[in-house]
């Protein structure tokens, strides 16, 4: 019987995964993320995700692999985790008041074949003061999030619109995926 395996570390990934009912094991992907400046954000969104379930495939290849990433694009740059505190603060007051996209790669693999996308949600943040950005930073929750904020936590008030999928800001478009996975039966 083919197990399912989500190649990530993500605690968010692995409960949205959750929501779509089925069984699957966590292995986590130790592939190095490149990032390629002659492809776009969304190519390079997709050949992550895939080097990253490919990684887990490749030692597990009757199985199905599903992997992700996700990332923050503003006026041109890629929003990462941020590495500490300044970065983290730069990268709220950057958002603060603009529309910026989440996008994520996904991508999942068999040995029949192999699917890859990408999706996009667009979200605008309120305007922050200095004193609401210190407080959040001061938090935990910047530190393993792609942009630096998590949208179903405390940074979730400063969110005032999402255009598109909710759960693909969170880390894992899950109705991206289920429709990927149908592909599979």
């Amino acid at each position: 019987m083919r197990k399912i395996i989500l190649a990530s570390a993500s605690p968010r990934r692995k409960e949205l995964l959750k929501l779509l009912d089925i069984d699957f094991d966590i292995i986590v992907s130790t592939c190095e993320e490149v990032f390629d400046e002659e492809l776009s954000v969304y190519e390079n969104l997709k050949n992550i995700a895939y080097s990253k379930a490919y990684d887990v495939f490749k030692d597990n290849g009757d199985n199905l692999v599903i992997g992700a990433d996700t990332i923050v694009y503003l006026e041109g740059r890629v929003l990462l985790k941020p590495k500490d505190k300044d970065d983290a603060r730069g990268m709220i007051k950057s958002l603060s008041g603009k529309t910026h996209s989440v996008i994520s790669g996904i991508s999942v693999i068999t040995k029949e074949k192999s699917l890859k996308t990408a999706v996009e949600t667009k979200v605008t943040f309120k305007e922050l003061n200095d004193e609401e950005i210190e407080g959040y930073i001061n938090t935990n929750e910047p530190y393993d999030k792609a942009g630096g904020y998590a949208v179903q936590g405390i940074a979730g008030k400063f969110i005032s619109k999402i255009e598109g999928d909710y759960f693909n800001v969170v880390g894992l478009s899950i109705s991206t995926l289920y429709d990927m996975l149908k592909e599979f039966r």
